[in-house]
């Protein structure tokens, strides 16, 4: 008899992977994935609480599955991920929805299966949450369901402790994995065919400092040894450890694609301090003059957050003048999210709702701007995209180029893990419309 699973992932690529960790623990018990959640023999939600958005949506989805779980009582429900991580977090998930079978955290992802079988062996919930933080896998246990993407975590938790961000309490302390099993998981996975190897870490500049055994740009340079057609992507970055040597990694390595995801978060430095960035706004420019010097036709994007406590209309100012100056391709843009138990959650002078859904309509607008007057200098150009899919309702492929910018086009055969080149004939936004060319690799 067939069992089956289905996941809800709420959050970035990280959450992504985990989830493929997930799927992965589940297929090796024996579980295959639902075409629809009502279908599931095991619903698991694998949350996030960077902001307050996605944890409400998780805790709405979570209650809307009650009448499901009544009707079919056999199905089990697990909740993980770091919104159970937080302190107090797995009582009030109980409480709050006595359905739920099974609540894990961050640090215990890996013993999902034992939790399985400790659930079966008992009527009651198994809630196992470890307050310390596991050791760096070694190995891979994904299944993975992003051909011809893979990522590839090269470290787990944070040490900087941004004031605003509750990561480093609900991932742990910053755990590097041994560079001998990235490199053979990479390679792996290019064996496998995948064409384009995503390195994940909340601050990948500062993998190996705990180990003491190799640096990023070494790590990058060990993985770049491997030869044939493929991209490398990397993220993120913390701009106050992005220095010289990894910038001459990108510039030596055809392998490394030339986008680089520099979050900067702000353009004043007096929101910066708050912030606890432990950079200043010039500071970031010279990263990013530097990384031009060396590769000039390098592509930014950024993470840019407005409201944040006592932020004035001259900090917000500083801001707008940061974006125009770093000319960033696009930018990830939030309002400040109160996150409890962060330092700036207790901070005196939070912004209005009002003033912080008028700031960050302005700053979306100059985004979207140089976005659009970026992708308008593509047309009449020959680009390679890497296609990764098929959109059926628009009944045309689709891929990425290596700056992140999306190439529709038509095929009459399937182009799907193919480096296709586009003659582009249309933009918009940063999606990119073309027309295959003869040649293809």
């Amino acid at each position: 008899m067939h069992k089956y699973y289905w996941i809800t992932t709420y959050g970035c690529q990280m959450n992504v992977h985990e989830s493929e960790k997930i799927a992965g623990i589940l297929r090796a018990r024996g579980y295959e994935q639902a075409e629809r959640e009502e279908d599931a023999d095991i619903v698991v939600f694998n949350t996030c609480c960077i902001r307050e958005n996605a944890e409400n949506h998780a805790y709405g989805n979570i209650g809307a599955l009650k009448k499901l779980k009544k009707s079919r009582p056999s199905m089990l429900i697990a909740v993980g991920g770091c919104m159970t991580q937080q302190a107090g977090a797995a009582e009030k998930l109980r409480k709050k929805f006595p359905f739920v079978d099974i609540v894990f955290g961050t640090h215990n992802l890996s013993v999902l299966g034992e939790l399985l079988d400790k659930k079966a062996g008992s009527k009651k919930a198994v809630v196992d949450i470890w307050d310390k933080e596991g050791e760096a896998d070694t190995e891979d246990i994904s299944f993975r369901t992003s051909y011809p993407n893979a990522w590839v975590n090269i470290m787990y938790g944070c040490n900087n402790f941004c004031s605003y961000c509750i990561v480093p309490y609900v991932r742990g302390r910053e755990r590097s994995r041994e560079s001998g099993a990235i490199v053979r998981e990479v390679n792996a996975l290019l064996d496998e065919g995948y064409k384009e190897i995503t390195l994940l870490g909340q601050n990948v500049n500062s993998y190996g400092n705990d180990r003491g055994e190799c640096s990023f740009p070494q790590l990058l340079h060990k993985i770049c040894e491997r030869d044939g057609k493929y991209r490398l992507r990397f993220m993120t970055s913390n701009p106050k450890d992005f220095g010289e040597e990894l910038v001459r990694a990108i510039a030596e390595h055809e392998q490394i694609c030339n986008l680089v995801h520099l979050p900067v978060q702000a353009g004043s430095d007096r929101i910066l301090r708050l912030m606890n960035r432990k950079y200043t706004a010039k500071e970031y420019l010279q990263k990013v003059e530097l990384l031009r010097k060396y590769v000039p036709d390098c592509q930014l994007t950024s993470d840019i957050m407005v409201g944040f406590p006592t932020e004035t209309e001259e900090d917000f100012q500083a801001t707008l003048e940061l974006v125009k100056e770093a000319r960033f391709a696009t930018a990830f843009t939030f309002v400040y999210s109160r996150r409890s138990g962060t330092v700036a959650a207790d901070m005196e002078g939070q912004i209005p709702e009002e003033v912080q859904k008028e700031r960050i309509m302005r700053l979306v607008e100059l985004v979207n701007a140089q976005t659009r007057e970026l992708s308008a200098a593509y047309r009449g150009k020959t680009v390679e995209i890497l296609c990764e899919d098929f959109d059926q309702k628009r009944g045309l492929y689709l891929g990425r180029d290596e700056y992140g910018r999306m190439g529709y086009f038509r095929s009459d055969t399937d182009r799907i893990g193919e480096f296709v080149k586009l003659n582009i004939s249309q933009t918009s936004g940063v999606s990119l419309e073309g027309e295959l060319t003869q040649e293809k690799e």
